[in-house]
């Protein structure tokens, strides 16, 4: 049963992944030619949401090819590669956009400002944007081994995906190219349904998500 809940995600990531390599595909065709008016602004939601985004994306990078490092349960070992690969090639596209936008990919205002929360306190410590950790949370997570370090990834994890479905979001309803808005859905939905799965994961383990 765990086994094949574990395997739904990956094909469900899947399927997210061949669908963004569309996506990408498509914005190269809008982003030249006659259609060249189309591109978004240096301060776009899309433009911003593309920038933040492949920030939070790496911290969840990060974590995941930590704790495969901390524990061989196969299933933890399972989603943290499933996430880092699908986060992984989706923050390549994201920075691939900028590339095709002739845009910055970084910008002088804080983050999420493209979402009206440029001005939220931050919780500092390396936590930019809702939902990262801090880079205390990730020197323990690194210290830790077995079911100590899956509970705590899953809970970290678990606030990293909240924050990232909340940015998602955000683009789905502030972003204009419509295939970028897509894939933010897609994000939104895979994202979900791993919730669902960790707070499974955490139940199992006794634990549960931090809020």
């Amino acid at each position: 049963m765990t086994r094949q809940r574990v395997g739904w995600v990956a094909g469900a990531a899947a399927a997210v992944l061949v669908a963004a390599g569309a996506v990408t595909y498509a914005v190269a065709e809008d982003s030249g030619g006659s259609t060249r008016a189309t591109v978004p602004g240096a301060e776009s939601a899309d433009a911003g949401f593309a920038r933040d985004m492949a920030v939070h994306h790496q911290q969840a990078v990060e974590m995941s090819y930590i704790v495969r490092d901390r524990t061989s349960d196969q299933e933890v070992r399972r989603l943290a590669y499933d996430i880092a690969q699908t986060q992984a090639n989706q923050r390549g596209m994201l920075l691939g956009w900028l590339d095709l936008w002739g845009l910055p990919k970084v910008s002088a205002k804080p983050p999420m400002s493209w979402m009206g929360m440029g001005d939220m306190p931050e919780r500092g410590d390396g936590s930019l944007m809702p939902g990262m950790a801090t880079d205390t949370e990730l020197r323990k997570l690194q210290s830790l081994n077995g079911k100590q370090a899956e509970i705590l990834y899953l809970q970290l994890m678990t606030d990293h995906h909240k924050g990232g479905i909340h940015m998602a979001e955000g683009c789905v309803a502030k972003c204009t190219v419509d295939v970028e808005k897509r894939l933010a859905q897609g994000m939104v939905d895979a994202q979900q349904s791993e919730l669902q799965v960790m707070a499974g994961m955490l139940k199992e383990r006794g634990a549960k998500p931090r809020s």
